[in-house]
């Protein structure tokens, strides 16, 4: 085949360090559309970025071009970077964790993981963090031991 075709949504997930609360309503507007941008500039057209105090998801259509290491990484370093520099209060305790989870997303789910996404409040109003990262890790089939998901 002469052309390279590609559609494959992924849901990405990440918490910070140590799922410290750094992600205030104050700042994850920002924190969110520069995110966004990162996924522009990878051509990963970003469908929702949304999270709630300690963790973030992700959902966009992965660039061919790009492996899935690729683009986490670069979300994580750059947003990591600009939020400390554009919140001084975040400049020397703000970081990401080393892990993530990602997840393939069928396009018959995406407005299904896109309502989800903007609705974390309301999620984590009855939820943590963790139990909801095992709950995609089990809904995934992912294996996994629990001793090095958090740090």
């Amino acid at each position: 085949m002469p052309q390279s075709l590609s559609r494959v949504y992924v849901h990405v997930v990440f918490s910070t360090k140590y799922r410290a609360r750094y992600i205030s309503e104050a700042i994850a507007p920002e924190l969110f559309s520069f995110m966004a941008g990162v996924c522009n500039n990878l051509e990963c057209n970003p469908v929702a970025v949304g999270g709630y105090l300690n963790h973030v998801h992700i959902l966009c259509l992965l660039s061919r071009k790009v492996a899935q290491m690729d683009l986490v990484s670069k979300v994580k370093s750059n947003s990591s970077r600009w939020a400390k520099a554009k919140f001084l209060e975040l400049h020397d305790i703000f970081d990401w964790q080393d892990g993530y989870g990602i997840f393939s997303v069928s396009k018959s789910q995406v407005d299904n993981v896109t309502k989800y996404i903007n609705t974390q409040a309301e999620h984590h109003s009855n939820m943590i963090f963790e139990d909801e990262f095992l709950g995609l890790l089990k809904k995934h089939n992912i294996d996994y031991d629990e001793r090095y998901i958090w740090d």
